[in-house]
């Protein structure tokens, strides 16, 4: 009633009002492009981990097939210190039955698993790098900056489409062609999938959150179906396609943000993997290693490395040269030619022949061995003369002709 009387009027307490604000994507410039040739492997390149998510996809239109059998290989990101552009082009199978496999990209571990695109012999299955596999990350290149962490649920992914949030990854298939997102609209969002695919005669079931891979032998059906929920697009809108499986027809679909890809500084094709993560050379059988004193000869050091099974080998003979070979010959010093009076000299100190014994030649021994002291060398036996013919009759040696025997005669011819 006071209140009332003096006429004032009680406001009530004022409520505090605060403002969140939501912190928006900043947009960050990305790095130049690096676009190379890749030279692939003809056989299933081991797995390495990389710790940030390749960028979104760019769009590259492959030409007209060049001759029939032409596969589109390239146009994914690889890795090379960096995820750098693995240009497409057309190739031809390095031998006949070979088949182009399409690169891997796993989320696992908050890492990606990558294995790079190669061509598979007739009959060999791609193998997914197993669960247990231990993979240290690679080491980026001099001056790369590292990316964003895959953004994505756990499973194997494609690159998110052109134009896309950095990070963001699309749940797919084994085997899908990076470039079946080329022609999707911009995701900012987690959410974009490709399931239920058919892809090279093999059905891959995959769930929502890409965790369930169901691998059945089916039809091929020769398509990919892309789906978006309007939170996940750029635009805000659903998205739904029917994609071909085929990489060189997707990647001819018309995009929605043209980021195209450079062309290659060079044409000179690059190594598949770099060379930290080449595979490593045929490992020899494990030999057993004695330790030897510092200083040993090395014949020592050599043996100390055979294993304890094998006994040393014998030191192996020089091999004899074949007879068509001749022996080497040393060098000869060069000497000076006498003068005469030297010559003359040389001459009277050297000995005489011994004469001729004509005992010796009786016995038919060398005379020139009787000097040495070993027995002397018989002389060669003289070859035999051939012996004058005897006389036809009366010679003890040769017997009478046949016809003196009392055989007939001969008959004379006519004239005689």
């Amino acid at each position: 009633m006071v209140s009332l009387i003096a006429g004032c009027v009680v406001q009530p307490p004022a409520t505090a009002v605060r403002t969140v604000v939501q912190p928006a994507h900043v947009a960050v410039a990305a790095p130049p492009v690096v676009s190379v040739y890749v030279d692939p492997p003809l056989y299933q390149p081991p797995a390495i981990a990389v710790a940030w998510a390749p960028p979104p996809m760019l769009v590259e239109v492959p030409p007209p097939s060049p001759f029939v059998g032409a596969v589109w290989t390239g146009g994914y990101w690889t890795w090379h210190g960096n995820w750098v552009w693995a240009a497409g082009r057309w190739s031809a199978p390095p031998q006949p039955g070979y088949a182009w496999v399409q690169p891997y990209y796993e989320h696992r571990d908050n890492v990606v698993v990558f294995v790079a695109g190669h061509w598979s012999p007739p009959g060999v299955a791609f193998v997914p790098p197993p669960l247990g596999l231990s993979l240290a990350v690679s080491i980026a290149a001099a001056g790369v900056v590292a990316g964003i962490a895959p953004i994505g649920p756990p499973g194997v992914f494609v690159p998110a489409p052109p134009g896309s949030r950095p990070g963001l990854i699309v749940p797919a298939p084994i085997g899908t062609p990076p470039a079946v997102v080329v022609s999707a609209p911009p995701v900012t969002n987690v959410g974009m999938r490709v399931q239920n695919t058919t892809i090279n005669n093999v059905t891959n079931n995959t769930t929502v959150n890409n965790i369930t891979n169901v691998t059945n032998i089916t039809n091929n059906n020769q398509t990919v179906k892309v789906v978006a929920p309007a939170s996940a697009t750029a635009n805000g809108r659903p998205f739904e396609a029917a994609i071909p499986a085929s990489a060189h027809l997707a990647a001819a679909l018309p995009p929605v943000v043209h980021s195209m890809a450079p062309v290659p500084a060079s044409p000179k094709p690059i190594a598949a993997l770099p060379a930290d993560r080449q595979p490593p050379p045929v490992a020899r059988p494990a030999e057993a290693v004695r330790p030897t004193a510092p200083g040993a000869p090395a014949a020592q050091q050599t043996a100390a490395v055979r294993p304890p099974s094998q006994p040393p080998s014998a030191p192996r003979a020089r091999p004899e040269p074949l007879m068509s070979e001749a022996p080497a010959r040393r060098p000869e010093a060069a000497m000076a030619s006498p003068t005469p009076a030297q010559a003359h000299a040389e001459m009277s100190q050297q000995p005489k022949p011994a004469a001729v014994e004509p005992h010796r030649m009786a016995r038919g021994e060398d005379p020139r061995m009787a000097h040495e002291g070993r027995p002397p060398r018989p002389a060669p036996a003289p070859v035999p003369r051939p012996r004058p013919p005897a006389p036809p009759h009366g010679h003890p040696e040769h017997p009478p002709a046949p016809h003196e025997r009392g055989a007939p005669p001969h008959k004379k011819e006519h004239g005689q």
